[in-house]
């Protein structure tokens, strides 16, 4: 009979971790749903802001020009990584990344842009890009807390400090 209870204890376990997924991080999920859906929406924020950088980097023209380009550079290299940490906290969660532009398109909150602005201009986008990124981190915040899910925290918190300093590096240029 206590073999039985072992069974029966273990199938309770597996379906408190989701429904074949193997997973029991001490999360439940629900809450990984919600997390991997918020961190999606992240992605897709960093991956259209990463574009939109490599963009500029690679068309600014003007008296900033060796400027921007060198900094515009820094940034796209630092969002290349970034792009990668978010994917695979959500693939840790038990969810796929999203991957393609059509994806990326429905989930980012920032617009695509069409032709090639003058360099001001794109600082400007750059910093909306940014701030974007950072209230996309910070909708996630509540999610990840209420599950105690620490990494998550931990990701969002070095974004935010990331494109919040960005964001303010970006406006002094604008002064």
């Amino acid at each position: 009979m206590s073999k039985d209870k072992s069974k029966s204890k273990s199938k309770a376990d597996k379906a408190a971790a989701g429904p074949s997924s193997g997973i029991d991080i001490g999360i439940g999920e629900v809450d990984r749903a919600a997390i991997a859906h918020g961190l999606s929406r992240l992605l897709a924020d960093e991956y259209t802001l990463y574009l939109k950088t490599h963009n500029f980097h690679w068309n600014v023209t003007g008296p900033m020009f060796n400027t921007l380009h060198l900094m515009f550079e820094g940034q796209y290299t630092e969002a290349a990584l970034a792009v990668d940490l978010v994917a695979e906290r959500i693939r840790a969660l038990g969810f796929p990344a999203p991957g393609t532009y059509a994806q990326y398109a429905k989930l980012s909150s920032i617009e695509e842009d069409e032709g090639v602005p003058p360099a001001m201009e794109m600082v400007k986008k750059l910093v909306k890009g940014h701030e974007a990124c950072a209230r996309t981190a910070r909708s996630v915040f509540p999610l990840a807390d209420k599950a105690s899910d620490e990494p998550t925290a931990d990701l969002l918190t070095q974004r935010l400090q990331l494109h919040e300093k960005t964001a303010w590096m970006l406006r002094s240029l604008l002064e």
